[in-house]
């Protein structure tokens, strides 16, 4: 089927003209056709900084490390991060540091991607372990490229912490990419952007897109705005000054890259087609697309801090995994946003994609919520 364009735009305008943004794209892949458009003060095929939707991307690139026999999902990732060997961890999440016990078993490549490692963001309230890591320069909230630590120190200053639950027993949003990305580049014998670039952008198309803006695209970046005291919207991020124009000294697997429109919807169209590129080059097998778009959770009870990111959705390999269930039968989806303002979802049963980009902090919730009731409706009827 092919989704209605001008009902995704006007429900996105209503809210541009209501001040939540400046502007928007809007990209859907479906019927075979593909519609990119701007809605207010933005260009179609405006640069972004993705934020967490560079999860997706990076949990492709480790199946196809999988599928060539660089690395397994049940692989104990100590053997490229000796660093996190022997780990410690916490009697409870908010315990003090020196309160632990030996991890009951080590950290598998399975478990950052479902991001079962034991570590991670904390809402339920104060959590020590956690308060250290950001004085560690963890990266602990918005993407910073400008961090002026390596890979390996990164992980060297991680390794100093004990993790927050055993392995494999909790889902724990984002540090575990943090880790994955080290790991990756370990593995491969690869700066991570280089064998991003080479095994999955380059096969794509996506030139747009990498750690840092692309020279060719410069002109193209916008600016990344918050919302001040009173609720004005600011500048977080610019364009000339931009910390996403130099290339960083981490490549950041949880939220580093930057993006457009097109370029997205290319690597989602690959998702769809069962692992095929538009020209036709194999990518990832239909099993490896499966296992990176099933559920790995079920349904185990959930604390705060999960129900604040996932409420009652399941998770993949760096994305989320849902059902809608309207009139009719229920529609399959699976996706993720990003906390500066942008959002993808693919709609498997219907051999489409969509996928909503603006540049603000926090993300702009009601456009959010409308644009995703838009596509259900759509489906549904």
């Amino acid at each position: 089927m092919v989704i209605d364009g001008d009902l995704l735009r006007s429900t996105v305008g209503a809210h541009v003209a209501a001040g939540a943004v400046p502007g928007a794209v809007v990209a859907v892949a479906s019927g075979g056709e593909t519609q990119v458009a701007a809605v207010g003060e933005i260009r179609g095929d405006a640069v972004v900084r993705l934020s967490s939707m560079t999860k997706p991307l990076l949990a492709a690139l480790t199946l196809t490390l999988v599928e060539d026999g660089v690395l397994a999902t049940d692989d104990g990732i100590e053997r490229w991060i000796p660093e996190l060997a022997d780990r410690r961890v916490l009697r409870r999440p908010d315990a003090a540091l020196d309160d632990t016990v030996p991890a009951e078993r080590p950290i598998t490549v399975d478990d950052l991607l479902t991001m079962r490692m034991g570590f991670g963001l904390y809402f339920d309230g104060p959590c020590p372990v956690l308060a250290e890591a950001a004085s560690l320069g963890l990266g602990i909230g918005p993407p910073d490229p400008a961090s002026p630590l390596t890979p390996d120190e990164w992980i060297a200053r991680f390794a100093r912490l004990p993790l927050m639950y055993q392995p494999g027993t909790e889902w724990a949003y984002d540090l575990a990419f943090g880790v994955l990305g080290v790991l990756l580049s370990r593995a491969a014998r690869q700066p991570l952007d280089v064998l991003l670039r080479d095994r999955l952008l380059q096969p794509l198309g996506m030139a747009d897109t990498g750690f840092a803006v692309p020279a060719h695209a410069g002109d193209r970046l916008i600016p990344c705005l918050t919302r001040d005291e009173q609720d004005r919207l600011v500048t977080f991020d610019g364009t000339d000054d931009s910390r996403w124009n130099a290339a960083p000294a981490f490549p950041d697997a949880r939220g580093g890259l930057v993006s457009t429109a097109a370029d997205y919807l290319r690597f989602a169209r690959m998702l769809l087609a069962g692992g095929r590129a538009d020209d036709g080059t194999r990518l990832l097998s239909p099993a490896s697309v499966a296992t990176m778009t099933t559920d790995h959770l079920g349904s185990p009870p959930r604390s705060p801090t999960v129900r604040a990111l996932l409420q009652d959705s399941g998770w993949g390999y760096g994305l989320e995994v849902a059902s809608h269930h309207g009139s009719g039968a229920p529609i399959r989806r699976y996706g993720w946003a990003g906390g500066l303002g942008t959002l993808w979802y693919s709609f498997p049963d219907h051999d489409a994609a969509a996928v909503l980009l603006t540049q603000c902090l926090p993300p702009p919730a009601p456009l959010f919520d409308a644009f995703l009731s838009a596509l259900h409706h759509a489906l549904d009827a």
